[in-house]
Parts: C-alpha cells; structure tokens; sequence
C-alpha cells in the first residue's frame, strides 16, 4: 500500500517545509542575495577592457564619499526625506479622518485622495510639467492674475527641490490613507464611544485614543514612506534630470547615473551597498521602535 501525502508530511516535516520554501529561496538567492554578493565583489575591486579585475578594498568607497555631486545628494534627499515624509503621513492621517465620518459625497471625496495613487509616477510628472511651467504653467499664470511674478520652478536651485517634493507628496499621502482609513474602520466601536463619555473634545479623543492605537499603523505608513523618499525618482527623469546644478540630484538617480551614464560599475556598486546600509538601518529603527508599540 502506498503511503499516503499525511503520512509523508507527518514523518518529514522538515523537507516538506523546506520544498514549500523552495521557489521563495530560489526567488530571494537569484534577485536578492545574488545581487547583493555581486555588488558587495564588484564595489571591492577595479576593472579595466583587457585586464583582470584588481582588488581595491574600499578606495570605491572613499572616491564617492569625497565626490561633492555625492555629498550634494546625500543633502538633497536627507532634507527631501525630512520634508515629504511627515507631510505625507500627516496629510493621510488627515484625509482618512475626513472621509471616515458620514457624509454626502463621501465616497466621491475617497475617489478623489486616491487616484492620484493610481497614475505612474511618469505620467504624474508629465502633468505636473503644466503647472510648473516657467511661462505658459498654470501657477504662474495664476500668480499673473494677482500681479505676480512667478519663477521658473524646475530651473532655480532655490525652487526645484521643493517643487520635486509637491509631487512626492500629491502622489503617495492617497495611497497612505488607505491604510489609515482601514486601520480607522478596525477600531472597537464600544472603544470609541467610552471615549466620547469620558472625553467630549474630539481634539482630546484623538491625541489620547486614537493616535494610539493608530501607532502600528502610523510605524508601518512612516517606514514606507522613508524608504519611498530614497527609490522614488520616477519625476526626475520628466522633470530634472538632478539639475540644475545637482541641485534635485537624489541618491538614486545617481545612481543612475554613474552606472549607466558614466558605466562606472565599481562605484555604482559600491553607492548601492551604501544604500542598503541606509535601508538597513531604517529596518533596525522599525524594528526598535516596533517593540515599544502597542499591538491590539
């Protein structure tokens, strides 16, 4: 009698759960880990057409943490970081607050936060080129209207990156109120209305009851959106290009750059592995944080 799928699952649980993890693996080892060795090689040695590769060590390392567009980089998406992700998290909150109450129209203005979301960052661009356009984009004109001079918003140092960011947060705060909004709708109703007994203001309700038990989601929403302000640079292909002046250059499309502009593969790979570290640390930091939160 043959021996039945249970019976050989019940004698060897161990290769059946390896069998099951083996196409994750495979998937992980060939586009994950793989790269990653390959990167962690390439960034340590040198090459040259016609000889063999020389070990370097870190001098990869040092010639892009000396170069100045580098360190310009490092800057412009450190503060591109600190401005689109409190404000993406903070405009999602808010819209997932407003449209959780009853009210006519509300699943039109649901429609609306969201489907900024759904357009490739491309075309998101591409749109936004109508209204930053130096003479004829619709905010200048507008500022025409009221005796303004508008400036060329892509084309000044002082303008460019804030512009960049106007897109950055249009584009994901409706994404992140889905997750609000779910968390909102999760939220023990007979919690909520011992908090309206006991505290009538609602400004009370929400920085004593609310923000709290949105902690797990307001961890997982700003993470994200950290990690978004380091690999988004869709817009900056249609709108910038890093300049002028390395003045919107993020780390990413520097990336770019040196790998396939300057086919400069050793110190693309070395800026590579600089980031995961960046990455990295974010997921210590989600990690540490994560424990001092409450999970219902």
């Amino acid at each position: 009698m043959q021996p039945t799928f249970s019976a050989f699952s019940a004698r060897r649980p161990a290769g059946l759960a390896w069998a099951l993890l083996a196409p994750a693996l495979l998937l992980l080892a060939g586009f994950t880990y793989g790269p990653t060795l390959a990167s962690v090689w390439t960034a340590l040695h040198t090459e040259a057409p016609g000889l063999a590769p020389a070990f370097t060590g870190l001098d990869q390392f040092r010639y892009l943490i000396e170069d100045p567009v580098f360190r310009r980089a490092l800057a412009n998406n450190a503060l591109y970081a600190a401005v689109t992700v409190p404000l993406s998290v903070g405009l999602a909150l808010a819209m997932a607050l407003w449209v959780q109450g009853r009210f006519a129209g509300r699943g039109l203005l649901r429609l609306a936060f969201f489907t900024p979301t759904v357009l490739p960052m491309v075309a998101a661009a591409n749109l936004w080129l109508i209204f930053y356009a130096p003479d004829i984009g619709l905010l200048n004109r507008a500022l025409a209207w009221a005796g303004l001079h508008g400036p060329n918003w892509l084309g000044q140092d002082s303008t460019v990156l804030w512009a960049l960011m106007v897109v950055t947060v249009w584009k994901e705060a409706g994404f992140f109120m889905v997750f609000y909004l779910a968390a909102l709708q999760s939220l023990p109703p007979e919690l909520m209305d011992a908090a309206r007994l006991e505290a009538p203001s609602a400004w009370t309700r929400l920085r004593r009851v609310t923000l709290p038990l949105l902690a797990p989601t307001t961890l997982f929403v700003g993470v994200n959106a950290l990690i978004n302000a380091f690999k988004l640079v869709d817009h900056l292909f249609v709108l910038t290009h890093g300049g002028p002046n390395n003045a919107s250059m993020l780390l990413l499309y520097e990336l770019y750059e040196i790998a396939f502009k300057f086919q400069d593969l050793n110190q693309a790979a070395a800026l590579t592995l600089l980031l995961l570290a960046l990455l990295g640390g974010v997921s210590a930091v989600q990690f540490l944080l994560s424990r001092r939160i409450h999970y219902r």
